[in-house]
């Protein structure tokens, strides 16, 4: 399948995609000889930062789009960085054997299914009083959304997409809460945060979902009619934003940290 991720549109928010990251790092405990992995690491500049903030053994940055990773090369002149291609589902997938100390996940798990089985087989990798820390937004419920998910359903797109619609797997902060009990994290934090983000006009509201959740529609349509999706979109999205400027974009995001039992 084409690798619609495209670093530069991405990096467009940059400032305003860190700070979950640093709230995120924040929680996450250094120890001495850890082996960390970076689900989901995108272009590996936070990875990085990463690796310096907890100086552990190993970092593995892993992801799934070559795009995001073809700057990666020059970061791992620093001892004990790597990267790899691959998806959450083949890490998790590997022999459940204990190995490593920290998983991280910045902005990437809500990109798999199941999150219920999801924890456990995270846990399952990790060392006795290893931590898993992962971050993901909560906007399925907006119009940036939703509006995405009425236009799957009509035609044109319905067709060109198969069939296919974007399926939600993010759950309740209180059900992760849950979730993490049961998987062993005796100690642990989950909280819902409203990050406010002040962007120059509602238009960039647009640009914003291209970078991240729009990629899954240019994946699976032709280009002409993702084109066509995406005219189609702005002119369903925006009437209903304000036409403020600077515009007002509050962004939900779910931030988890636990750690297991020594």
């Amino acid at each position: 399948m084409t690798d619609t991720w495209d670093p530069s549109q991405y990096d467009k928010f940059q400032r305003e995609r860190e700070q979950p990251f640093v709230d995120l790092l924040s929680l996450a405990r250094s120890r001495p000889g850890m082996r960390v992995v970076d689900l989901g690491c995108g272009t590996g500049a936070l990875t990085r930062r990463l690796h310096e903030r907890l100086a552990p053994r190993e970092t593995v940055g892993i992801d799934r789009s070559e795009n995001m990773l073809a700057g990666t090369t020059a970061m791992t002149q620093l001892p004990g960085l790597r990267f790899e291609a691959g998806t959450i589902e083949s890490f998790v997938t590997r022999p459940p054997a204990p190995w490593c100390d920290l998983i991280f996940s910045n902005a990437a798990l809500h990109w798999a299914q199941n999150h219920e089985r999801l924890i456990e087989q995270l846990a399952a990798t990790l060392e006795p009083g290893g931590q898993l820390a992962f971050q993901v937004p909560s906007q399925h419920d907006t119009l940036t959304h939703t509006i995405a998910d009425e236009l799957a359903s009509a035609e044109p797109f319905r067709s060109a997409l198969g069939g296919w619609t974007r399926s939600h797997s993010v759950l309740a902060p209180d059900a992760y809460a849950r979730l993490l009990y049961r998987n062993g994290f005796s100690e642990q934090r989950v909280q819902l945060i409203v990050y406010p983000h002040i962007l120059a006009c509602r238009d960039d509201v647009v640009e914003w979902v291209k970078g991240t959740m729009l990629t899954a529609y240019k994946r699976r349509l032709p280009e002409n009619v993702y084109d066509r999706f995406m005219d189609e979109y702005r002119a369903r999205l925006l009437p209903r934003l304000d036409d403020s400027r600077p515009f007002f974009y509050p962004f939900k995001r779910i931030l988890c940290w636990g750690q297991r039992s020594a």
